[in-house]
């Protein structure tokens, strides 16, 4: 649905701190489906951890957040351009299982409300069937 060049056009995340690579589903202001490769490439893989790389668990989060910006920036369509996504919150966060080079997180990431530009989702993030990552975040849109 998204590719990298048109996430960039959302999303004011660069490298190395984008971590988003395709949207492949998304049902505006209620669900979405992002995908992030895991390459051994990543530049925190040289210290976390040498000899058993594992991506952090704080850039999974992240990875989540900004799926779940896309989506709200997408609910907002227009209204988002001079905008950008704040963390607001992080509750009940789960590490099941270590993300590692080679494997492709898919995050789904789903609204719980969104009241008086306050954005609550759930986010899961997956490597294959098996659940990674979950959590509750919530965030704004903010002026830039």
């Amino acid at each position: 649905m998204l590719d990298i060049v048109q996430i960039m056009e959302l999303l004011p995340h660069r490298y190395p701190f984008l971590l988003v690579d395709k949207i492949v589903e998304m049902e505006p202001g209620k669900r979405i489906v992002g995908i992030k490769n895991v390459t051994m490439n990543e530049p925190f893989f040289q210290g976390h951890f040498p000899g058993f790389p594992v991506m952090p668990g704080v850039l999974i989060i992240e990875a989540m957040a900004q799926v779940a910006a896309i989506l709200a920036y997408k609910a907002a369509e227009g209204d988002a351009k001079d905008k950008v996504s704040y963390f607001m919150a992080i509750d009940k966060a789960r590490f099941r299982k270590p993300v590692k080079p080679g494997d492709t997180l898919r995050i789904e990431v789903e609204t719980l409300f969104c009241k008086r530009g306050v954005w609550s989702v759930g986010a899961k993030a997956y490597v294959g069937e098996t659940l990674m990552t979950e959590a509750e975040l919530k965030a704004t849109l903010g002026d830039k």
